[in-house]
């Protein structure tokens, strides 16, 4: 299995553990409106990740074939996000809009996260 794509389904565990904290969170917090906008904004960051993970994959072998490809979805991950963000502008009552915002940096702090824990794991096993 190639690397990406090991340390892609690592990256969804994290993301899995993550929405069944923010589900716990809405269902016995009274913080719900922040809960459900993390949860909100975490789906589409995982969403945009996945997204982003096979375009990635397809210009790595449209490029191993010497081809070209025009684009690798900025702008369906942008509006993913704005949308979402405009969403949780019309319900405020619902959606806790720093929540959502904090939600769709999610798979950021992710992929940094996993940055570090591969490296500092990498450099334990060479000593």
């Amino acid at each position: 299995m190639p690397d990406s794509k090991i340390m892609f389904f690592r990256h969804i565990r994290y993301f899995i553990f993550l929405f069944t904290l923010y589900v716990l969170g809405w269902g016995f917090t009274p913080y719900q409106e922040w809960f459900l906008g993390l949860l909100l904004g975490t789906v589409i960051s995982f969403y945009n990740h996945w997204l982003l993970y096979k375009k990635v994959n397809k210009l790595g072998k449209i490029a191993a074939e010497g081809g070209k490809m025009m684009a690798v979805g900025t702008v369906t991950r942008m509006a993913a996000a704005v949308l979402v963000v405009l969403l949780a502008l019309r319900l405020p009552e619902y959606l806790n809009q720093y929540g959502v915002i904090f939600g769709i940096m999610t798979s950021y702090i992710v992929i940094i996260i996993d940055s570090f824990a591969t490296i500092f794991i990498s450099n334990g096993e060479e000593r």
